[in-house]
């Protein structure tokens, strides 16, 4: 069965977004426009103000309203400790644990030959113009634990000549309230040859 253009288009706009697919974006749409009109109203209203007024903080490249976001503006960070990580959302979740007070940096991705994206697609440049003004003495480098997250990590460490800056990784391995007999073989070796020395 058919829909009318307009209700396809509304359909069609839906399935944008990350895990919607046909039967969600139906439902979505049928919802607003049978039950709530007032709340696509308010989603009409918020995406098109978020659209018009949202970019990327000049420093860290977040996703912000003011040319400096709230972190980076915020005197009581560590600016000698600067994490990078690929997308906005790291940010979110690394902020959430309460446990990091330095400053981050978003590349915009990770590299990946086979989707086309090189270095010159991420703000690799741009991070290694930070490094160089010799603030920063320790870069941790947060990407995905992921074969293109670990390219990136790697990649991005070759590039820093500067042995004032300390390069960390972020450990990979066991969660915690894990049971090894449930941990996959990649996680686990990760963890294994990441073992450090209780004191």
């Amino acid at each position: 069965m058919s829909f009318s253009p307009l209700i396809e288009q509304l359909i069609s706009a839906f399935r944008c977004l990350p895990g919607v697919g046909p039967k969600s974006a139906q439902r979505m749409a049928f919802h607003l426009l049978e039950r709530d009109r007032a709340g696509a109203g308010r989603i009409v209203d918020a995406l098109g103000l978020a659209i018009e007024k949202i970019g990327r903080c000049s420093s860290c490249r977040t996703l912000s309203e003011t040319e400096l976001c709230r972190l980076c503006s915020d005197n009581s960070r560590d600016s000698q400790v600067l994490c990078v990580l690929e997308t906005p959302m790291d940010v979110l979740a690394v902020e959430q644990t309460g446990s990091f007070a330095g400053q981050y940096f978003v590349l915009g991705g990770h590299l990946s030959p086979i989707d086309g994206i090189g270095p010159a697609d991420l703000a690799i440049d741009r991070l290694l113009t930070r490094l160089a003004t010799g603030e920063v003495k320790e870069l941790i480098l947060a990407t995905n634990p992921t074969v293109e997250g670990e390219a990136t990590a790697h990649f991005i460490a070759a590039q820093i000549d500067d042995e004032a800056i300390k390069v960390t990784r972020i450990a990979h391995g066991v969660p915690v309230g894990g049971e090894l007999e449930y941990v996959d073989g990649g996680t686990l070796a990760h963890a294994l040859a990441g073992r450090r020395t209780l004191s």
